[in-house]
């Protein structure tokens, strides 16, 4: 996430450290920085803070944590004031675990213009352009917080009885919406959507992006504002569907508390009313769950035994403190509340590092492991090697393939893919598989005499149980046992360097000559080849020689041409091949 480190003062009355000390605070002890110039800060906040760290407040409360630096104000502990209700809005939520919560505000009478310089220059500073104050305003909000927000032309939806109806469900299958950016979608049933109840029209997709339906204008009067929290699932999969990443996506997709959404109705109302002007007719929120937030007890030897360190009470309560939990100590246990936003504070082992990070993982002593009582047997070990070694020095290339398959003894209660359900019984399924892909890079990888033959060292898993078995492309003669290898000695073997590979496809010609010096002739034409390969030769191998009855001989070689930076065309290598005979023909050669 970009920060201002300007925005990030407004939350200290004591000024706040260079640039270089605040990036190394939250390094050491919370997120990496992958950038830092002049003002602007960007922090890798990781998925499992981003429910609460995606924003200038969550950070802020960080860095008063990591350097014991009180907060001046904390927008999350200031209480909400009641909102007026009215019955000129109403909010129907289809699924309530698709939606747990939606917070809509109809706001009269504003002016929709420019926002003010302050406004302007706080999005500019972390890269936001400035649309409009209401938009601004929705935007410095979710910056600011966490919580994203919405803002519809209340006169672009349909009125009944004098009630505006704010409905959230799932997309009908082929459902059209063009967005703000004008581009159209067609949407699956999936899609989460934001629509107008009264005409069963979407206004735009819930968590990710909002509608030309009820887009702001200069004309705009009267406005509903959406503060909601939608399912991080849900979310994420239309993001990921329709290609649509968002700043609000990426907060619901890690799913931040539902407890945001009031705070964030607060804040936007306040401000809106403030640039824009208006009054808040009414705000209808429909939370149909409340969250359960338990709390969560570790003991001082817990934290102590896992982190290898030696802290005391004081410092660990220390580090609670800071961290503005609410906790109960009793002798060397400590119940934590965990406050609402710290979705992420589900087990003791959170708490432990919580403790450790603060405080600072260079402040635990290392330890040496304890020595063993005896060496572990390496009998197993050592049996998979020879194997491995034996089919190797037998012209076999090895390969490593997964372990799901299609079906299966044993089926899987949560498959990544759900094409392959089961954990495989045989290694041979893929073994074809892997030969068949193989096939088409031998050329680039093997001799043109050399056999391909491929070979898997795996476990299989059947109603026996596990087994460690061997699978080769073709069969082996007097392959040795697993067992009984301890005074096996594996013969050596002088690797070479490393070489980078390409992932472009190679093209492959075939050239064959009548030569007239047989002494040197294989030199004379490898250096043709490589002047006139025009750097794209990657290899040439001898595919056949032969003598015919006047006594001429004749060569045939394969050239195999691939780029590190491109996909090659004919063209390029036709151009290279023309190169390369006209050589050929001056140094004397015929070619075939």
């Amino acid at each position: 996430m970009k920060i201002s480190l300007r925005w990030l003062q407004n939350y200290f009355e004591e000024p706040l450290p260079s640039a270089e000390v605040i990036a190394d605070s939250f390094t050491f002890h919370a997120f990496e920085i992958e950038e830092s110039n002049g003002d602007l800060m960007e922090v890798n906040v990781l998925p499992n803070r981003a429910a609460d760290c995606l924003s200038h407040r969550g950070l802020a409360k960080e860095l008063a944590a990591i350097r014991a630096m009180p907060l001046s104000n904390d927008p999350l502990r200031l209480p909400i004031p009641p909102f007026p209700t009215s019955e000129a809005l109403k909010v129907e939520i289809e699924d309530p675990k698709k939606c747990l919560r939606y917070s809509g505000a109809l706001v009269r009478g504003v002016k929709v213009g420019p926002s003010p310089a302050w406004l302007r220059d706080a999005l500019s500073a972390v890269g936001q352009r400035s649309i409009n104050n209401v938009v601004d305003a929705t935007n410095y909000v979710m910056l600011n917080i966490g919580q994203p927000l919405h803002a519809f032309d209340a006169a672009k939806l349909m009125q009944k009885d004098g009630t505006y109806s704010i409905g959230v469900r799932q997309a009908h299958e082929g459902e059209k919406i063009t967005l703000l950016s004008g581009e159209e979608h067609t949407l699956p049933s999936s899609i989460l959507l934001i629509t107008d109840a009264h005409a069963d029209r979407a206004l735009g997709i819930a968590g990710v992006k909002g509608g030309a339906a009820a887009e702001l204008t200069e004309e705009t009067t009267d406005i509903i504002v959406e503060s909601a929290n939608f399912d991080g699932t849900t979310t994420r999969r239309a993001a990921q569907t329709l290609k649509l990443f968002t700043d609000a996506s990426l907060r619901f997709q890690n799913r931040p508390s539902p407890e945001l959404v009031a705070y964030g109705m607060r804040d936007v109302l306040a401000l809106i009313t403030e640039i824009a002007g208006g009054n808040v007719a009414g705000v209808t929120d429909v939370y149909p769950e409340l969250p359960v937030v338990v709390p969560v007890s570790v003991s001082l030897t817990r934290i102590n035994g896992v982190l290898g360190s030696s802290f005391s009470t004081e410092e660990v309560s220390g580090v609670f403190q800071r961290l503005g939990f609410d906790m109960h100590q009793e002798n060397e246990i400590f119940a934590i509340t965990p406050p609402k936003e710290r979705t992420d504070l589900t087990l003791p082992e959170d708490l432990v590092e919580e403790v450790g990070r603060i405080i600072g993982y260079d402040q635990i002593l290392p330890v040496p492991l304890p020595l063993l009582a005896s060496a572990p047997d390496q009998a197993r070990f050592r049996g998979i090697e020879r194997v491995k070694d034996f089919l190797t020095e037998q012209g076999f290339t090895e390969i490593s393939t997964q372990s799901f398959a299609k079906k299966g003894d044993i089926m899987l209660a949560n498959p990544l893919d759900k094409n392959m359900p089961a954990l495989r019984t045989t290694l041979d399924d893929t073994m074809q598989v892997a030969l068949a892909q193989a096939k088409q890079y031998a050329p680039l990888l093997l001799a043109p005499n050399q056999k391909l033959k491929l070979f898997e060292v795996g476990t299989v898993f059947t109603k026996e149980g596990e087994q460690v078995v061997v699978q080769t492309s073709e069969p082996v003669p007097d392959v040795p046992r697993m067992e009984a290898v301890s005074d096996y000695m594996p013969k050596r073997y002088q690797l070479g360097a490393y070489q980078p590979f390409s992932v472009y496809p190679f093209v492959v010609r075939d050239i064959s000559m009548w030569i007239i010096d047989t002494d040197q002739a294989r030199g004379v034409v490898f250096a043709i080849f490589a002047e006139n390969g025009a750097g794209l030769l990657r290899q040439v191998q001898l595919l056949d020689q032969f003598t015919n009855k006047e006594g001429r001989q004749s060569l045939a070689f394969r050239l195999i041409f691939q780029s590190f930076e491109r996909t090659l065309t004919d063209n390029e290598v036709n151009e290279c091949m023309t190169a390369i005979t006209a050589a050929l023909l001056q140094k004397g050669y015929e070619v075939r």
